[in-house]
């Protein structure tokens, strides 16, 4: 390597150019998004969006917006180049999205670049070609009022950055999240996102963020979201937020956007998990879409290269506003519950199903016998052998016995060495977990539902459950593509009769949680652990003694029978000795 001191150089323009692109353009979403807020700051009613190969290919961005006049459109795609404003001093009234100057140019830059355009105020449009940004053509051409931009072969002339996207779904996943963000926050605008000919998105531009909400979330849960607004002097929050008892595996779902701009901001996301804490476990986040209106000389949104974030000139009472927005919604909404007096009276074997909202296990196995919600007569085949056929059973738990079940939540057994304390939930997962994997050794056995179920994901979650068809099919699913954004559930395992469809394809989709790692990233045991977390009994549950009997049983046949699949204790273990300390029977703790 040459260490020797060079002389001081003025890049050439191209170089720069490319240089300050990497500030703006990171990915092929970054274009998309570039377009998009230009043609919602030109006032289009209509913005279509079409992408090829995840944007590698082709990205098109139409719109009916003002577009531009034919003396202009050269200077548009020069560098700080922009109509938004004219001094520093503007830079806090900012309305529009863009302000800078720097998305054409730095777009043109880098790949293919093509726009069409015509104003309200002439006949025809111009079209201009650039490539690495350089002029190639400038014509007149017939064209509609609004622009039209082509970027083709993104990063051609930087081939070093293709090495660093994501595979397509993830830059389609990517590509749909944005659209259909910017979907609710503008929702008087009708946006359409094709993939490759095929429209996976689409708003009719009525105003109703509800009707988006059903597209990105479902309509059983977009018929759920709680409705927030709070006025507070110049600041005001408005949005939708989730149930108590709706919640996501990470923080994705935690949306912002700030006059009208989307944001990504630690602080406001602290704001609303602590308006929900106490209400939701650990671990669990709910679903946001929160809309600040905010005087514009109290944020600066020239903080950030792909300005994603900001800063408020006061902090403290955003996130006062948030919070309280929130947590006021919340109570609105979910009010603290009245327990019947009833349940207060101790436990009555015969009459508790009637006194309490809990169901028994039995209940939801179709009338069969309730130890079958556990056993099956096909045990643990391909995995354990069993006393039947060779007389060998894995003794990594002791034999237990069944003593009575804790709060329908824990059951309690005797073993030789002391007290056991078992989760049901957490257990029964682990059996449900290593019965369905011992089968996808042969061809796990489906059973066909009477009335096969349609479901409609939202766009970027419909490009994952494509790609992981193959997998649910091998898990005993046979699940089918269904038109746009649909599939159609024919069949399910037979191990998981009672589980809904939709709950099974929506785990499909999830963002694989920090809790998976005991996993180690096998796809299609991470998919087959989240299915048998959703069909395993639930704390709150009332066991019958026959099903507490056999889920013990079950469970002394697993192989890893002291935690699920997912790496969490099904039991705890209260020694004799610890007892006797306890007791003062061997001294004291």
């Amino acid at each position: 390597m040459d260490n020797r001191k060079k002389p001081i150089a003025i890049l050439r323009e191209e170089v720069a150019s490319q240089i300050a692109a990497g500030e703006v353009i990171e990915r092929p979403t970054s274009v998309v998004k570039e377009l998009v807020e230009n043609a919602i700051d030109a006032g289009a009613q209509i913005i279509a969006v079409s992408i090829e190969a995840a944007g590698r290919k082709s990205i098109e961005v139409s719109d009916d917006g003002s577009g531009i006049e034919s003396d202009q459109i050269r200077l548009a795609v020069t560098r700080h180049a922009t109509s938004k404003l004219s001094s520093a001093d503007q830079l806090f009234s900012i309305r529009t999205l863009g302000f800078r100057g720097e998305a054409l140019a730095s777009i043109a830059s880098v790949s293919q670049f093509v726009i069409l355009s015509r104003s309200e105020n002439e006949t025809l449009g111009i079209k201009l070609t650039i490539e690495g940004g350089k002029e190639i053509s400038f014509e007149k051409i017939g064209a509609p009022v609004g622009s039209s931009i082509s970027v083709k072969n993104l990063f051609y002339s930087v081939p070093a950055r293709l090495k660093f996207l994501k595979s397509e779904t993830t830059e389609k996943q990517r590509i749909s999240a944005l659209m259909m963000r910017y979907g609710l926050a503008y929702p008087q605008i009708r946006f359409k996102l094709d993939f490759d000919g095929k429209t996976v998105f689409q708003t009719n531009g009525n105003g109703d963020r509800r009707e988006i909400l059903v597209q990105l979330y479902g309509l059983e849960i977009a018929k759920k979201m709680l409705e927030v607004r709070l006025q507070d002097g110049d600041y005001s929050v408005n949005g939708y937020i989730s149930p108590i008892a709706i919640t996501k595996s990470n923080r994705k779902d935690i949306i912002f956007f700030a006059n009208g701009r989307w944001v990504q901001d630690a602080a406001l996301s602290s704001a609303v998990l602590k308006a929900y804490q106490t209400m939701i476990m650990v671990g669990r986040f709910p679903i946001t879409v929160l809309f600040l209106d905010i005087p514009t000389d109290q944020i600066d949104v020239n903080v950030h290269p792909t300005k994603a974030e900001v800063r408020f000139q006061q902090p403290d009472a955003i996130f006062s506003l948030v919070q309280r927005a929130v947590r006021r919604a919340l109570l609105a909404y979910n009010p603290v519950p009245q327990l019947s007096s009833k349940l207060w009276g101790g436990y009555d074997s015969q009459n508790s199903s009637e006194e309490t909202s809990w169901t028994s296990a039995s209940n939801q196995v179709n009338g069969e016998n309730p130890a079958s919600f556990f056993s099956s007569p096909e045990g643990f085949a391909g995995t354990h052998e069993s006393t039947q056929t060779t007389g060998t059973v894995f003794h990594s738990l002791p034999l237990l016995r069944l003593i009575g079940q804790i709060g329908a939540t824990y059951i309690v057994a005797e073993g030789p060495d002391g007290l056991y304390l078992v989760d049901q939930h957490a257990a029964h997962e682990r059996v449900l977990f290593e019965k369905l994997i011992s089968q996808m050794s042969s061809k796990i056995p489906s059973q066909s539902l009477l009335n096969p179920e349609v479901i409609t994901l939202p766009p970027n979650q419909a490009q994952i459950l494509s790609g992981r068809l193959e997998i649910l099919n091998k898990l005993g699913f046979i699940v089918q593509e269904f038109g746009n954004n649909s599939f159609q559930v024919r069949a399910i395992p037979a191990l998981l009769l009672g589980l809904e469809p939709q709950a099974a394809l929506w785990v499909v989709v999830e963002d694989f949680e920090d809790d998976e790692t005991p996993l180690q990233q096998k796809t299609e045991e991470i998919i087959a652990a989240r299915v048998c977390k959703r069909a395993a009994v639930k704390a709150g549950q009332i066991l019958t003694r026959p099903e507490q009997e056999a889920l013990l049983a079950d469970l002394e046949r697993c192989r890893s029978p002291r935690t699920c699949p997912h790496g969490r204790p099904t039991m705890v273990h209260l020694s004799v000795e610890l007892l006797e300390k306890q007791f003062g029977r061997k001294g004291s703790l």
